[in-house]
């Protein structure tokens, strides 16, 4: 069960997100400075590597308690943004003023809302099994 947590949530920071976000709504969006693109892509390519980390650990050494925290620090770092974006007048709406939502939930507080509740309960139950 906690392979398939862990994985879930990788997939979703380390493909899904890179998927959604090369293209020119995000890293070659025309509206966006240089400084902004290289930020995206340092965070693409962080939190990808990060995830390739988390699916060996997982996978090859059965380490499930770090994997399951890098990948919260990951998708609890993003709703966390989320959460304060107007400290920063941040938003998840396009220029154009359109949101990728489903049923009315923005599709990036969803999937990480869900991974980081699932992977609560892979790092409580690494801390059950003391591992």
């Amino acid at each position: 069960m906690q392979k398939s947590i862990i994985t879930f949530s990788i997939v979703l920071y380390a493909v899904a997100v890179p998927y959604l976000e090369i293209n020119d709504t995000h890293v070659f969006n025309p509206d966006w400075t240089p400084h902004v693109r290289i930020h995206e892509v340092w965070q693409l390519i962080t939190n990808t590597s990060i995830g390739l980390l988390c699916l060996w650990l997982v996978w090859n050494k059965k380490q499930y308690k770090i994997s399951t925290i890098l990948s919260m620090l990951i998708t609890g770092g993003f709703l966390l943004a989320y959460a304060i974006k107007d400290t920063y007048g941040g938003s998840m709406k396009y220029l154009d003023g359109s949101e990728k939502t489903i049923a009315g939930i923005n599709i990036g507080v969803l999937g990480f809302g869900v991974a980081f509740l699932l992977l609560i309960v892979s790092l409580l139950i690494s801390i059950k099994k003391n591992k």
